[in-house]
């Protein structure tokens, strides 16, 4: 067998190069071509996520593209809970203050909300589910989570959205300040797509 046929392609529900940067760096080496929406021509299909948990988001966007195009597909739904907040702006994260406005807007209207509130009231962690749609119509799903706080300006130019605002005590830094292989490693989106590579693992897909 060559190494073409061994490939494996999965099909990625997103049009966010920012999101294919880190799976394809995560999964590096697994033999796995990924293929975002922009790449198969489907950038201008709709999905409407009305899902109440990142766990429905996810899938809806999964299943939409699968029974599309009758293949593997792979989804994620992410985002920022800020506890102060209420946990927003979580699920609501990509079109919070509106889905066209700059992270640089959004990241210091939360500082801003914020303004005042001491550190250990800071709280936040950024969510990753990722949903897997097989075209025998089963679904999957696998969670990852990082745990932070809110900082007091945006620092580091890695990383994409909130990466800018979320700090971690562990590394003494912002999502955005550590390199694109040390964040990976920790990240919810890192975690998630472990264990869903785990999972299709554990199916023989791969």
């Amino acid at each position: 067998m060559n190494m073409q046929e061994q490939t494996k392609k999965i099909i990625v529900a997103t049009g966010n190069e920012g999101k294919m940067k880190e799976i394809r760096e995560i999964l590096r080496g697994e033999n796995i071509l990924f293929s975002s929406l922009r790449d198969e021509g489907l950038l201008d299909v709709e999905i409407v996520e009305d899902g109440k948990s990142f766990e429905e988001n996810a899938v809806i966007k999964a299943r939409k593209i699968s029974d599309l195009t009758g293949q593997m597909v792979l989804a994620d739904d992410s985002g920022l809970e800020v506890d102060y907040l209420d946990k927003a702006p979580g699920i609501y994260s990509a079109r919070y203050l509106g889905e066209d406005t700059p992270y640089s807007i959004k990241n210091q209207h939360i500082i801003d909300l914020l303004d005042g509130v001491a550190d250990e009231k800071r709280t936040a962690r950024f969510v990753c589910v990722i949903a897997c749609a097989f075209p025998d119509g089963r679904t999957i799903t696998c969670r990852g989570t990082i745990e932070g706080r809110i900082g007091y300006e945006e620092k580091g130019t890695n990383g994409f959205g909130y990466d800018p605002i979320f700090y971690v005590p562990e590394f003494g830094c912002t999502t955005s300040e550590l390199s694109p292989e040390e964040k990976n490693k920790v990240s919810h989106r890192g975690k998630a797509l472990v264990a869903m590579y785990q999972e299709l693992r554990r199916e023989k897909v791969l």
